[in-house]
């Protein structure tokens, strides 16, 4: 049976943090907890968030680390019980948002983080108890604003999906002038990022054509503006668009992702030290090349139609395009260049397998499968 359940209300504007206070006081949010992270606090973006809140008081954690723990998850917690909120607003990229989302589920549900995972059946324990969220991204890749899924390392070391519908952040504060001073290389790595979400969406068998439309509108938005959007910061255009792909990307999850996200995740929990987008980037050629195969990719020409939306000349061109575009953006040509080597390919392999973006790819993956993906991205 196809779900398809579209339940954020997102403001997308330049402008959209002045409606925060507006937004708490909706869904009745009077003492937050801020989730952020220490560059995002440094760079003086919490602050131009913090200035809207109205008067709240509010307590901050900004112990994000670059791929969110299990143990941050407590810490920030402690800071939410200790201080009575009844709230969260994460301001940040998908780092602070999905830790947010974490604490929301632990800060009114009984029982360790990982017993929230999908893969321990954590869907079903996850109730409408779950805190409020509101989201304010900085960044224009992860769509965590809108998904309903948390990516979150573990104690035991896996890189597990928090996925309910009640994790769905309430309000998405969609900023694009809080994503105007983004470095190259991380608007790069995000923007990737949402162009893969956008392309394993489209890719992925659920019905579910409303998905498909905004996947392959985000899909021509940000392979459109993701070269200005990195050489030219200031490029509102080219924010404004990434921004709402990224955006769109995220909605489309309900579909599923796919060998992607279940390499990366396995990756990333491994070496958390790696950026998701960028591996993202790295793998998207490999799996795209490998779904190609698929009778759901045939039978709907879903490679014909993502190359319309790119521009190119045919599905035979998506990969390469794709290759390309990483290589002119400046980002790593393969996983050797960010030393991540065969030895490894096992581990990843194994948890790839176990992964929940494992089960909704168009075209399913053995471990010889997913062995040649991970040698072609060298």
């Amino acid at each position: 049976m196809a779900l398809i359940n579209y339940i954020t209300t997102i403001q997308i504007d330049f402008g959209a943090v002045t409606l925060l206070a507006q937004e708490c006081d909706r869904i009745g949010i009077r003492r937050p907890l801020m989730v952020t992270d220490a560059g995002v606090r440094a760079a003086g973006v919490l602050d131009r968030v913090t200035t809207n809140l109205g008067g709240r008081h509010f307590v901050v954690y900004d112990g994000t680390p670059s791929n969110p723990t299990e143990r941050a998850v407590r810490e920030a917690l402690a800071l939410y019980v200790a201080n009575d909120c009844d709230g969260i607003i994460a301001v940040g990229g998908g780092s602070p948002i999905d830790l947010a989302k974490g604490v929301a589920v632990c800060a009114t549900h009984e029982g360790p983080l990982k017993s929230f995972a999908a893969i321990e059946g954590g869907l079903t324990r996850i109730t409408a108890a779950t805190a409020p969220v509101i989201a304010v991204p900085t960044t224009a890749g992860t769509g965590s604003e809108v998904g309903r899924g948390a990516v979150l390392i573990l104690d035991d070391g896996r890189k597990v999906g928090v996925i309910s519908p009640f994790t769905v952040p309430r309000v998405a504060l969609c900023d694009p002038e809080l994503t105007l001073g983004l470095p190259p290389m991380l608007t790069a790595a995000t923007g990737m990022d949402a162009i893969a979400h956008c392309m394993e969406t489209f890719m992925a068998p659920a019905f579910n054509p409303p998905a498909d439309g905004i996947a392959l509108d985000g899909l021509h938005r940000a392979w459109k503006h993701i070269e200005t959007a990195t050489r030219t910061p200031g490029d509102r255009e080219a924010r404004l668009n990434m921004m709402s792909a990224s955006m769109q990307g995220a909605l489309a999850f309900q579909k599923g992702l796919g060998c992607v996200h279940s390499l990366s995740h396995a990756l990333g929990g491994l070496a958390p030290r790696l950026h998701h987008g960028t591996l993202n980037a790295i793998l998207l050629p490999a799996v795209i090349r490998f779904n190609a195969e698929a009778p759901s990719m045939i039978k709907e020409e879903r490679l014909v139609r993502m190359a319309h939306a790119m521009g190119l000349g045919g599905a035979d061109d998506v990969a390469p395009a794709v290759t390309a575009m990483n290589s002119r953006l400046g980002l790593p040509n393969g996983l050797a260049a960010v030393d991540v080597s065969p030895e490894i390919f096992p581990q990843i392999i194994e948890r790839a397998l176990k992964d929940h973006c494992h089960r909704t790819n168009p075209r399913e993956a053995s471990p010889t499968d997913y062995d040649a993906m991970l040698h072609a991205s060298l």
